[in-house]
């Protein structure tokens, strides 16, 4: 299903949008998950629980969009009365706040799938596959396994061979604590795979590999198309490599303060922490335009 093809939400009665000082009103805001909503221990506080509130009461619409499974996300859909389409995987899963009602998906191309796979075994990394609702890994004691399970709230299945599920894969992780080899490898993989796969960091320690057009850009154009807001009205928030492809397409980019210096570059504002509310911080000055959020290291851009 296309963008164009999704049916219209129910929205309900017309709201007054936020404004943002000297531009359009901000409609709509896609944030990032791990560190950026939810804390560094995974939590989502009640300051930003409020804060997604105080976003519908003047009329700006919320969701969220991740690298973890639809239902690793389970435990924000309802705090959060999310409305819209959730993207998982980066963008290789749209569905509806159920978790479960798939409105599209995009699986990597399976010769693609093995070619990646077969890399970056090959270059030192361990790999894992995400494959519809289930998670496939070859060491249950692997380094980031028990981490990742702790966040998704389900566990993998190991299997000795990842090719026999790569028929249906709609991400694959390379995984490895070498910080400077993972970043070598983003852009390796873009190099020698970049017609077939979308490759980004979601973590120091996390490459993602997703189809093409499973990106967080994909993800802000096709919620915007189905809420019915113009992408100069959107506004963006997070703290990954990953991100900065979604603040390339809205009208206001929000950087996390735990983000990188190269992902604060490239985003128009900086909000504090994810360990400081950083996003109910953004959310008061960036979003609904007020100084009632506590953003003592907060800064705009010009």
């Amino acid at each position: 299903m296309s963008p164009d093809e999704l049916p219209s939400p129910s929205i309900g009665a017309v709201r007054s949008p936020a404004l943002r000082e000297g531009s359009l009103p901000i409609r709509l805001l896609v944030a990032d998950v791990d560190g950026t909503l939810v804390t560094p221990d995974k939590k989502l506080t009640e300051r930003s629980c409020s804060a997604v509130e105080r976003l519908r009461s003047a009329g700006v619409d919320f969701t969220i969009t991740s690298g973890r499974p639809p239902r690793g996300m389970a435990m924000l859909t309802g705090p959060l009365s999310l409305e819209l389409p959730v993207a998982a995987f980066n963008g290789g899963l749209f569905v509806q706040p159920d978790l479960t009602t798939v409105i599209e998906q995009r699986t990597i191309p399976q010769a693609a799938a093995d070619d990646v796979v077969d890399h970056l075994l090959h270059e030192g990394f361990d790999v894992w596959a995400y494959c519809g609702v289930d998670w496939f890994i070859r060491d249950a004691g692997a380094p980031h396994v028990a981490h990742e399970q702790s966040t998704v709230q389900f566990e993998p299945k190991v299997i000795d061979d990842l090719h026999a599920v790569l028929d249906r894969a709609v991400k694959i992780v390379g995984v490895s604590d070498d910080a400077p080899l993972v970043v070598r490898e983003e852009a390796e993989l873009r190099h020698r795979f970049g017609a077939h796969v979308s490759a980004a960091r979601s973590q120091p320690y996390y490459i993602d590999v997703t189809h093409p057009e499973a990106n967080k850009g994909t993800v802000v154009r096709l919620v915007a198309r189905f809420a019915g807001v113009p992408l100069p009205q959107v506004a963006t928030i997070g703290d990954m490599p990953n991100d900065v492809l979604m603040f390339a397409i809205g009208g206001t980019s929000i950087a996390m303060g735990n983000a990188s210096p190269d992902v604060q570059r490239a985003a128009r504002h900086v909000t504090t922490s994810n360990s400081e509310e950083g996003f109910a911080n953004a959310v008061e000055r960036f979003i609904l335009g007020n100084d009632a959020g506590e953003a003592p290291r907060s800064t705009s851009r010009g």
